[in-house]
């Protein structure tokens, strides 16, 4: 019997997305393509090949056992994997839905595939652009809070629930003292024979700690991990939210966002279950508001920039940073810097660092040293288990590094020593004084942001968000000094002796 065929990529896991949903056993066969191009194509971190490559072969054992015909079909491209499909099985038609990156929908373009819509996301880019309408920008609050109303997430009538739209402020703490084991402890699960497999076929492109079930790649792991993040951890996720510390590296974030971005999961159940126990009473108000606003706000945002400014933006480089990624981003038992080294330190062992840590550590370093934004979109897409070209994009090019002028970001995301000493454990006996501008042992970061906002005075002296940074910049006594420390650390930074 001849039958159609629905073409599933790796982030669309989910038998409720877009072409997939409405497919039967009996009406259509899956086509799954793993492309050695692909996965040859980067240096992939170990965990993250791993867990974009078992959850594919999971999820096609899933598919079997729900009686679907599966053609999981190694191929050395896409392009010849499909051709390979098509010629064996002659299918009626072959259905995808949207894909999830820019190239991949170019590609499509030139096959016999015919697209549906993607409502992987909460928000299509066509109600988006029916939202902007004649705006040429819109802030991410205002599309948070649109989001809200429509989608009556977290409100009472027309007003937000408890009177507030946003509880950021209740959210900043820095890190406690003690008891910084308060957090529960992530779930993990032993590898099977699949991992096992996986793990020796990815091995000659990979780097990074092995995987040891760290990140599920079934859609039953990943619902259990949303159960224990609304009912264990989500309670304690708002007031430490931006905190950092060396001797624990997930606090209460979520670690769910690899399930929401290859389909494991979907965002509209995630939200439907912090609902459900901020209404029974089991989580404060500002640790739901908060988590909800990464989901339905600022992750909804991110796709939808992406979809509104590429591809050009993919290679936007605003500040002309051109400084080569040092080599302790792959290396991190190479640096001095204690907050870099445990960043990248855990990097290294999980495949990922939370936002903060990416954008205030990691994406603060590489905006003020000037390194090139490109080719920190290449390693955070290459290093990060819950990387997708739309995620890292928007973020590395816009929201971190300010390469695209201001079109995503009012301000650069730069700051000193001061931040990182409030905001985590990491200064205390660091080889760098962060209250040092000038000299050997002056911190990088406190070095560093003082030289940006002369670098980039000119640019910056007239937004009214860093204004008053670039003339305290330039009124510094000792400014010859410190532009001169500037030149030793990016001296010492490529030379790797940092």
């Amino acid at each position: 019997m001849q039958k159609k065929t629905v073409w599933v990529f790796g982030d669309q896991l989910n038998r409720l997305i877009g072409a997939l949903r409405e497919a039967t056993p009996q009406s259509h066969r899956v086509l799954i393509i793993e492309s050695e191009q692909k996965i040859a194509s980067k240096r992939w971190h170990a965990q993250r090949a791993h867990f974009i490559v078992a959850s594919m072969r999971r999820f096609a054992q899933e598919l079997a056992t729900d009686g679907f015909e599966v053609d999981y079909r190694f191929a050395s491209t896409m392009r010849s994997g499909l051709e390979a499909h098509i010629a064996e099985f002659q299918p009626e038609e072959v259905v995808a839905t949207e894909p999830n990156s820019y190239s991949a929908r170019e590609m499509l373009k030139n096959m016999p595939v015919r697209c549906v819509k993607s409502d992987q996301f909460l928000c299509h880019p066509d109600a988006y652009r029916a939202f902007m309408g004649a705006r040429k920008s819109v802030k991410m609050e205002d599309f948070y809070r649109w989001q809200r109303k429509r989608l009556s997430v977290l409100m009472d009538g027309d007003e937000p629930v408890a009177g507030r739209w946003n509880f950021d402020e209740d959210n900043r703490k820095p890190p406690p003292k003690t008891n910084h084991d308060r957090w529960p402890q992530p779930a993990s699960i032993p590898l099977d024979e699949l991992d096992q497999q996986v793990l020796a076929d990815v091995a000659p492109y990979t780097w990074g700690a092995t995987p040891f079930g760290l990140w599920a790649t079934s859609r039953a792991g990943a619902l259990a991990r949303l159960e224990k993040f609304v009912t264990e951890v989500l309670p304690m996720f708002g007031e430490h939210e931006d905190a950092m510390l060396k001797s624990n590296w997930h606090l209460a974030h979520s670690l769910l966002s690899p399930y929401l971005n290859n389909g494991l999961l979907l965002p509209g159940e995630v939200v439907d279950a912090v609902v459900a126990e901020f209404s029974k009473g089991n989580v404060p108000v500002n640790s739901a508001e908060g988590f909800i606003r990464q989901v339905i706000g600022w992750r909804e945002y991110i796709w939808n920039c992406y979809w509104q400014w590429m591809p050009e933006y993919a290679h936007m480089n605003a500040l002309a940073a051109e400084v080569s990624l040092p080599k302790f981003f792959t290396a991190p038992e190479t640096t001095q810097m204690a907050c870099m080294k445990s960043v990248l330190g855990g990097v290294y062992e999980h495949s990922y660092a939370h936002h903060i840590e990416r954008l205030m550590v990691l994406g603060n370093f590489a905006l003020i040293a000037g390194i090139n934004p490109q080719e920190l979109t290449s390693w955070m897409w290459n290093s990060f288990v819950d990387a997708a070209e739309w995620v890292m994009v928007p973020n590395v090019v816009g929201m971190s590094q300010y390469a695209d002028g201001g079109m995503l970001a009012t301000k650069p995301y730069a700051s000193g020593g001061a931040y990182i000493d409030r905001m985590s454990d990491h200064c205390k006996g660091c080889a760098y004084d962060r209250k040092k501008r000038v000299g050997e042992d002056a911190c990088p970061f406190t070095v560093l942001y003082w030289d940006f906002f002369l670098r980039h005075e000119e640019k910056f002296v007239k937004n009214p968000r860093v204004a008053r940074q670039v003339r305290a910049a330039q009124q510094l006594a000792d400014r010859d000094e410190l532009q001169a420390t500037a030149v030793m650390i990016l001296q010492r930074l490529q030379s790797g002796e940092l």
